[in-house]
């Protein structure tokens, strides 16, 4: 245990897995898988291999279908080019003495039809557009376009799609999956209120509009069994136009239900600094019981005073681990961060992915 930061990396149980510390990598959408299959390869092992001393690795969300899509050059989880590539990053980790999971995605309304099988237009859980733009295959920009509503007979569909990824993630020898339920995509465009307008068992009422999101993790949890499943989800992101009328209501019940089944974590993206008034991430520990991962805004000291005052059990960090992969051992000896390039965030290769320097490469 570091006598600097005796919570933040003082070892963690989570569900069957030992961790070394409570630092988390937060999936990041990096855009380097640029091949037609959508698979990771070398590039993606080294870039997580780099980083395998955090307690727990979260890869960039990876889409369930071709459905699912809506990025330039984001990786998949649906055909067996992807699985090897994903083998091949798993590898990596596990010899570097990493644990990893995968984080599977339907981003639902924000797509276009130039990303979808056919041009058929994107799908949510209402034919309500946002106001935005998409960036398209050929890297221009244009004005979102309005979803189509998903029959109530296709969502078992989608349902099953990422039950289907959830295995492919079995095949590819990760450790368990965290199902991405934040930050506007297809479960939170179900989840709230500002999206969903449906009038069917999947809309209206706060049980009705969590139906989906439910259904999702129980069959994740019947292909992966007893914690090797997480969520994350995003009570108050406004990002994409989301919002909901009552949040502090759905996010209760949905912890509370989510507390009846043996997931191995719920992760909550929001702000370090959110005001009483308005976070949401204290009326979900109280209702959950499990593993809390916090994210957003964390410096090591937050990240600390959060788990010393039991706010969360772990906490997730984004853009520090872009720019430095041995964040673990900077926090441990007080070190300075690397800064990050934003500019190299999304798309390209080594540069500003696999290049940023150690404390061992600085001497």
């Amino acid at each position: 245990m570091s006598t600097r930061l005796p919570h933040l990396l003082s070892t963690f149980t989570l569900g069957s897995l030992e961790l070394p510390n409570r630092v988390v990598m937060a999936p990041m959408t990096r855009s380097r898988a640029a091949n037609a299959e959508r698979a990771p390869f070398a590039l993606h092992a080294e870039y997580y291999r780099q980083r395998a001393s955090a307690g727990l690795l979260i890869t960039e969300a990876t889409s369930v279908s071709p459905q699912g899509v809506g990025y330039v050059f984001t990786p998949g989880l649906w055909s067996a080019a992807q699985v090897e590539g994903w083998k091949l990053v798993t590898r990596t980790v596990h010899d570097a003495g990493g644990r990893i999971f995968a984080q599977l995605w339907h981003v639902g309304r924000v797509s276009h039809s130039a990303f979808q099988p056919g041009g058929a237009l994107p799908v949510s859980s209402s034919a309500v557009a946002y106001e935005g733009t998409v960036m398209l295959p050929d890297f221009s920009s244009v004005p979102v376009e309005t979803p189509r509503a998903l029959e109530t007979s296709e969502i078992a569909g989608i349902v099953k799609d990422f039950a289907t990824g959830a295995q492919h993630a079995k095949d590819a020898g990760f450790d368990g999956v965290e199902i991405h339920g934040a930050n506007s995509y297809l479960i939170d465009q179900f989840l709230r209120d500002g999206c969903n307008q449906r009038t069917d068992a999947y809309g209206g009422s706060i049980e009705n509009r969590a139906r989906f999101a439910l259904e999702v993790v129980d069959a994740v949890v019947a292909v992966w069994g007893p914690g090797r499943v997480g969520i994350r989800l995003s009570p108050t992101s406004p990002w994409n136009g989301m919002r909901d009328s009552d949040p502090v209501a759905l996010y209760t019940y949905l912890a509370r239900e989510l507390a009846k089944r043996p997931l191995a974590y719920v992760h909550v993206n929001e702000s370090a600094t959110a005001s009483a008034d308005v976070a949401v991430l204290p009326t979900i520990r109280a209702a959950y019981p499990g593993t809390i991962i916090a994210a957003t805004a964390y410096t090591a000291e937050l990240a600390e005073s959060a788990i010393a005052e039991g706010r969360a059990d772990l906490v997730a960090f984004g853009v520090p681990y872009i720019a430095n992969p041995d964040l673990v051992e900077r926090f441990a000896a007080g070190a300075e961060l690397n800064t990050a390039d934003p500019s190299t965030f999304y798309g390209g290769a080594e540069k500003g992915y696999t290049d940023y320097p150690t404390l061992a490469t600085k001497g």
